[in-house]
């Protein structure tokens, strides 16, 4: 879909090439004449705009023009993300690439390694983020999703944070929000220990393993996918 500066252009080109009227140039278009002679308004806080989208593409690369439409109504600008797409796409800032359909994770045979969730409480996952504060000290934060809502159930963060905790947090979990059938993770202590599978098969919770080094496998991208969001700077 062209744009109304683009058709009055185009009307313009035909006027000059064919030396004929308004009127009937802007049929030949089939744009309304109205539409031609009307000025675009430039608004007072354009250019504000423009460089306060500049700077949050440049603060936050991972965003794209949506989520900086968010901040911008988190600072107080009244704007729709139409506007900030069009000024988005003037400065030349990046556009995400539509991402092609990835094949199936899962097995036809129900097999638990590639378990897809089909209801709120059927398959959750769970993982360790670490990072540092600004002193260079190192804290860890506990990440519980649903993989069917993608909501993030729990975030308990601590300097450190063994297998006691992990049990403490999903208590707290379970109590609240219910048992899930399935739970995923990695094939860390914290969550491997003899002690948490037995709690968990007492609850008849059946824990999901993925292979070492495929952090990706089996859904695991969505846990990791939300790490990933968590890290990025605010």
């Amino acid at each position: 879909m062209t744009s109304p500066a683009m058709r009055r252009e185009a009307v313009e080109q035909v006027r000059k090439v064919f030396e004929v009227s308004e009127r009937r140039a802007c049929r030949v278009i089939r744009q309304a004449r109205s539409t031609q002679r009307r000025k675009p308004e430039k608004r007072n806080d354009e250019e504000q705009l423009r460089k306060e989208v500049v700077m949050l593409a440049s603060k936050f690369g991972r965003y794209g023009y949506r989520r900086v439409t968010g901040l911008l109504h988190n600072a107080g600008w009244q704007v729709n993300h139409k506007r900030v797409e069009r000024i988005w796409r003037q400065e030349g800032l990046k556009v995400p690439k539509r991402q092609p359909k990835r094949g199936r994770l899962w097995l036809n045979d129900g097999s638990c390694v590639r378990l897809r969730a089909e209801y709120p409480r059927h398959v959750w996952s769970y993982d360790f983020v670490m990072n540092r504060t600004h002193d260079g000290k190192a804290f860890r934060t506990l990440n519980v999703i649903g993989e069917f809502t993608r909501a993030c159930l729990a975030i308990r963060v601590a300097r450190s944070l063994k297998g006691e905790d992990v049990q403490e947090c999903l208590t707290d979990l379970f109590c609240q929000r219910g048992v899930p059938v399935h739970i995923r993770s990695d094939n860390g202590s914290e969550f491997s220990n003899e002690q948490i599978r037995t709690w968990l098969n007492e609850l008849a919770v059946k824990p999901l393993f993925i292979e070492p080094g495929s952090p990706w496998e089996a859904k695991r991208g969505f846990i990791e996918s939300f790490n990933g969001t968590l890290r990025s700077p605010r």
